[in-house]
This record gives structure tokens, sequence and C-alpha cells, in this order.
């Protein structure tokens, strides 16, 4: 329990101090794990055997002196749309679930360089096509911190696995608000960098515009370590920036005197619980007796944003989508009369609800007579939501807001009205759609236990501004990451609740892993 307890970082150097070993960290996270599992399904493919052979290859490195990185030796988890040589990678998906790759996906392969000890793949909406975690094939992900309800999505079992304590970090990917949305529910630090920062390289696209990977952690430290080691210039990634800095961790400082900071009054308006409120407005005013210039402003365009980012993200998602047709890997349908036919019966048993929910609004939208009314449009709309940003960034250093309009929602409740779980989205779309950084903060928890996180959004390029905010309220407040209580009994009890679901997901995973 000690070595759980630690952060990131904490660990890293106690390793590098030889107080604790590599093999001790991953063998502490996957007993952690295997505990923690069957009442949160926070890893699709958990894999202690290579985690085990990882940490003692790694431990000799340090011990030789070749390997000093701050996250040496700790063990990490990555979202199953990220690509890993010769290991499952399934979207979440029974379309993927056999997919081994051939290769790596770059993010993934800089946190390997760096020493990080990868224990397994985490669970997710199928394709990153939800809110909720509740799209995958293998069966939801619940919240740590009560299983009843959710912990968000779609990297919602990244988020939870580091909730939990199943791991010291993990890698997301936000098309929408999918790392910083669940972020917020299950009280951990999540960042969205700016578009082009992470390689997407070996990342399955959603939204090819719009995805970003980034870390999801305990605290903001830990948070800027991570992106510190994840991001790069790739040359395999056309959409890939070189950046001049990309020494994150500079910014972790306690200091935001003059940081001018704009609250959009559409974000705090009708819609907006009211304990989220409370909270991210608690959590400005400490800012504020920091020394930061509070101002209330209006950012305008927000009601577009919603239809202007499922357009676009549909459209594309019904393009990146067409490669999955059981010809070259993955499903195909066991019985056919011919190419066509295997076609359509291998992706209409292959893809889930949402996903063709999804890829059918995409193809609708790209159709000749509505390509112009609906997808042009929603690229004009894109584009007018970049200039609103612009213009916001020429006053406020950055954006304050919720990350989320209510806290977690009960299992069970998004799945029946999707139009409710696109809203969920509302705050979050746009800084996608715009290619800003943003990342949610812990900042306290509603009157059920459930947690609230406060979304703080830069310009283009400034993640430093966030972090250097997040950490000084960090150090103002501080709040210390809070694990999920007794996760292994309190959550077990609520294992059986949905029965035959949960049967139907052990019965997808244990055929996955096999």
């Amino acid at each position: 329990m000690e070595i759980l307890g630690l952060t990131a970082l904490e660990l890293g150097e106690k390793i590098q101090k030889r107080e604790i070993s590599v093999r001790e960290a991953s063998e502490a996270a996957l007993a952690q794990a295997q505990a923690a599992e069957p009442a949160v399904n926070s890893y699709v493919t958990l894999d202690p055997e290579g985690a085990l052979r990882q940490a003692d290859e790694i431990q000799k490195k340090i011990d030789a002196g070749d390997l000093n990185s701050p996250l040496a030796g700790v063990p990490v988890a990555v979202k199953d749309n990220m690509c890993i040589k010769g290991q499952l990678t399934t979207c979440s998906s029974k379309i993927l679930s056999n997919f081994k790759p051939v290769y790596t996906a770059e993010a993934v392969r800089n946190l390997q360089k760096a020493g990080a000890v990868i224990l397994g793949k985490t669970n997710m909406d199928e394709f990153a096509m939800g809110s909720t975690t509740e799209t995958s094939y293998y069966g939801p992900t619940k919240n740590p911190h009560n299983t009843a309800y959710v912990p968000g999505g779609s990297s919602g079992g990244s988020c939870a696995a580091v909730a939990a304590q199943e791991c010291f970090g993990a890698l997301g990917s936000d098309t929408g608000g999918s790392i910083r949305q669940p972020s917020s529910f299950c009280g951990v630090v999540g960042m969205k960098p700016t578009y082009g920062t992470v390689s997407r390289y070996g990342l399955i696209a959603y939204g090819s515009s719009l995805d970003q990977i980034g870390p999801i952690t305990k605290d903001v430290a830990d948070c800027a370590a991570f992106l510190e080691v994840i991001a790069s210039h790739d040359p395999k990634d056309s959409t890939s920036i070189r950046r001049e800095d990309y020494r994150f961790t500079e910014a972790l400082t306690d200091d935001v005197r003059g940081m001018k900071i704009g609250i959009p009054r559409d974000y705090m308006g009708e819609g907006l619980d009211s304990e989220v409120r409370e909270a991210v407005m608690a959590a400005a005013k400490v800012l504020e007796e920091r020394g930061a210039v509070i101002e209330e402003f209006d950012l305008g365009l927000v009601k577009y944003a919603i239809p202007a980012y499922y357009t676009i993200a549909s459209a594309e998602a019904s393009s990146n989508l067409e490669r999955f047709d059981g010809v070259k890997y993955g499903y195909r349908a066991g019985e056919y009369e011919d190419l066509h036919n295997m076609y359509k019966k291998t992706r209409s048993e292959g893809f889930g609800a949402e996903v063709k929910r999804r890829i059918m609004l995409g193809s609708f939208v790209l159709s000749s007579g509505y390509y112009d009314a609906y997808y042009l449009k929603a690229l004009r709309v894109k584009a007018l939501i970049k200039r609103a940003f612009d213009a916001a960034f020429e006053k406020y250093d950055m954006i304050l807001g919720p990350a989320a309009p209510t806290t977690a929602p009960e299992l069970g409740k998004s799945l029946s009205d999707p139009l409710k779980m696109y809203l969920g989205d509302i705050y979050t779309i746009s800084v996608n759609l715009a290619g800003l950084p943003g990342m949610s903060v812990p900042v306290g928890k509603d009157s059920r236990g459930l947690p609230i996180g406060m979304q703080l959004i830069g310009n283009v390029f400034q993640e430093k501004k966030l972090l250097r905010a997040a950490y000084t309220y960090e150090c103002a407040t501080g709040k210390q990451f809070e694990q999920a209580a007794q996760i292994g009994t309190a959550a077990g009890s609520r294992a059986g609740e949905s029965g035959a679901e949960s049967v139907q997901a052990d019965t997808a995973k244990e055929a996955h892993q096999a």
C-alpha cells in the first residue's frame, strides 16, 4: 500500500535511489489491478508476465547507469486504441478482437524509451465513441469512487485505472473531451495537448483532425512529466508539429500573479449542476487569492459546438472505419455468400450500436446533396469557434470553467438517450475543434462523494500556463491524490448488479485474452 500511495515521480525517484525495485513496483500495481478488476473492469488486456519481464530489463539498465529518466521503472497503462507490437489492440470492439499490430505507437515508444513498464491496455468506449465507457465490447468500466456510476469516456478505463491505483499513470486519447471528462469524473488530472504536440502514429483513428493523445495522472507534476516524455516531433505523422520547447516540468511553479483568467458566462449558466458550479467558482477564487485576475466574459458560439463537432467527427469516423471490413485483419463473419455479403455481415456483427450510429450519420453528411448543407457548414462553424477563442486569448492567458455539466451519471442511464450523452460534452468539444490544449484538475466532490473537475483551456502551445495555474491551485489547497476507497470490498459488493452484462463481458474478455 505504501508503494501504491506514491505519485509517479515519487516512485521514479525511489527507484533511482534503489529504495524500491522496478519489480516490486510492478508487482504492487499488478496485485492491485488483479484485486480491483472484478469490480472496476479498467483493463481489456493485463499482461503480468510481460510487465515483469520489462521490469527486470529496465532494472538492469538503471543499475548500469543507462537509464535515469524520472519515469524509469514506473508502471503505466495504455488506452486500447494505441498499437503495441505483438499485443492485442482492440479499440474495445469485436471487429478487432484478434488484432495484433506489427508496430508500436510513437507515444508508447517514447514511454518505453523512458523506461516505463507497460502493464496492459485499458478499456474504452468502442472506437472511442461514447462518453461513459459503456459501449465497450468487453463490458462497462465502473467508477472506482462508486461502482454504481460510470467513469466517463471514452478514456474511462485509463482514468479508472489511475483512480483505483492500478497504475501510476496512463495514456488516453481525446477527440472531444475523452481525457478531460473522465478525469473529472474519476478525480484525476488529465491533459489534452495542443493538436500535433503528441504523435498520432499508431493511434487507431476516430476523427483524424480532432484526435490527440495525452497523459492521465495522479497530480499535476506527474502530468507535466508524462507530457514531457510523450511529446515529440514525428515525421511519420503528417500532423505532428516540431516545437521549440518540450520542457513542461519547468512550468511547475507556484505563482499565478498577474495572470488573466476568463470565465465564460456561457459555461456557467443553464444546464450546469449547482454543486459543480460552486466547486469550480471556489477553485477560481483560490487562484484569484494567489494573484490571478479573474473576469467573466461572453465566449459565444457554444450552442453551435455540439452539432458542428458531431457532424465533423462522424464524417471522419465514417471514412476512417471503412478499412475494417474483415479482409486483411480483425474479425470476419463465419458464413457469407460473396465478397459484398462478407463485408456487410462482418461490419454488422463486428461493430456496436453507437459505432454504427456514427458511421451512418457520417456517411449521410458526406453524401451527395447533404455535403454542402451539413459538412461544409460544420467546417465554417469550426473556423468561427477558433476565431472566438483567438479573440478571447487576446485578452486572457487562459479560460477556466467546468469539465462537465454534472458529476458522473449512474450506469445504464446515458445509453438510452444518445442526444443527452452528446450534450454532456458541451464544455470540452470546442477545444478539439480549435486544436487547443485543455486539462482537467480535481477541485472537490459533490454530495454523493463523486469527484468534480475544473477545466483550464489555453491558447495553442500554452500548456505551460495551464500546468502553472493547476500546480498553483494544488499547492494552495494542499490537495493530494485521493484513492477511491475500499475498491476491492465496497466495489465488489455491487459487482453482481448487472449479472447478464457481466457474464457477457467476462466471456468476451476470456475469449479475447485466449
